[in-house]
């Protein structure tokens, strides 16, 4: 058990690491649920492990258990902290208070109260737009950020309302999930429908298992709240689209590593190619393509792909991470994070170009 999960509430019952399913050999004997105060709300987190903080936050409609199988092998050299977002999962589901400058807010008082000042941080899908914000919104927090798999309102391009077929199956939901009230009436009773849909169409080839599918939708079908909190983060776009206006006028100053999937990103890569405005330095890290867990512990060098962006440069360069194993990639980059040894002139060259 770690040492700042020590003395909180324990959390049990569905939801919580004592009843999920299908987890790795020693899970529970390394990971603790808990409740944490933060601020007025009070967040779940499965904790874990041994080294600097490392804060995961998962995506819609997941909890912690989307990271459980990087969770052990991460827990080596990190203190794991896998949150649910405020309104998934066992954390509360207020009704107000989800556009992402709170939501960022709440894990930070999180944070303040495992005792720890400065952390790396990973969020994936709704998680990339929560990340994004708690790094914007408190720079001097966040010691290093991984993002993928999700557009950031108000930075990355407005998607039309005709889409293709392909695209239109993958990215539907987002107004759908967005409508006040219908949604709701809609999916209750049939939650199996709407979500093994998604599940499924963001999966590709390599489809969720059924357990951890029926694991979700247990969750979300088990309390009307559960549904309704996990549509309010889209309920709350045109505020965040708002916030991320101001924050993206500000340059991140910490390593961010941003991961778009290879197909998706393959023709912006080319026309960019030669592109002046080309902000990321690519090191090769032989874990980060495995996608194995078993592997995450090996180190590479030179450690981290990092960006210096100018204003909103880094998210039209990598926009998306679109498959569920992509996440995998992602984990696996950050478990090379080590102090980076900054090439000569390369920090203090892009920071100068305004």
């Amino acid at each position: 058990m770690s040492a700042s999960s020590t003395g909180l509430l324990a959390a049990e019952g569905p939801g919580s690491v004592s009843q999920a399913p299908n987890l790795a050999d020693g899970f529970t004997a390394t990971f603790t649920s808990r409740y944490v105060d933060a601020g007025a709300l009070r967040l779940h987190a499965v904790i874990g492990g041994d080294g600097p903080p490392l804060l995961l936050v998962h995506g819609w409609p997941e909890t912690w258990y989307a990271w459980r199988l990087m969770m052990p092998a991460l827990a080596e050299n990190f203190e794991v902290i896998a949150v649910d977002q405020r309104g998934m999962g066992l954390s509360d589901k207020p009704r107000d208070g989800y556009d992402t400058a709170t939501v960022a807010n709440d894990l930070v008082a999180l944070m303040d109260a495992l005792g720890h000042q400065r952390f790396a941080m990973v969020g994936c899908d709704t998680g990339l737009l929560i990340g994004y914000a708690l790094a914007a919104d408190h720079p001097d927090r966040v010691d290093r950020l991984a993002l993928g798999e999700a557009p950031l309102p108000g930075v990355s391009p407005t998607p039309p309302l005709f889409l293709p077929a392909p695209l239109n199956e993958r990215l539907w939901h987002i107004p759908f999930n967005a409508l006040p009230e219908v949604n709701e009436k809609l999916v209750s009773g049939r939650e199996d429908i709407f979500f093994g849909e998604k599940f499924s169409n963001a999966a590709g080839k390599k489809k969720l298992s059924t357990d951890a599918v029926k694991y979700y939708v247990d969750l979300l079908a088990a309390d009307p709240e559960a549904l309704r909190g996990s549509f309010e983060l889209y309920r709350a776009f045109p505020v965040i689209q708002a916030q991320n206006e101001q924050r993206k006028t500000r340059r991140l100053t910490m390593p961010v590593l941003g991961s778009a999937e290879r197909k998706a990103s393959a023709n912006r890569s080319a026309r960019r190619r030669n592109s002046s405005r080309t902000t990321c330095k690519p090191w090769s890290c032989p874990t980060a393509h495995t996608g194995s867990p078993s592997r995450l512990r090996t180190r590479c060098s030179p450690p981290l792909s990092v960006s210096w962006p100018r204003t909103g440069t880094l998210w039209r360069r990598q926009t998306l991470l679109r498959s569920r194993p992509q996440v995998r990639i992602l984990l696996g980059a950050l478990n090379c994070l080590e102090p980076v040894a900054w090439p000569r002139g390369e920090r203090g060259s892009e920071g100068q170009k305004g």
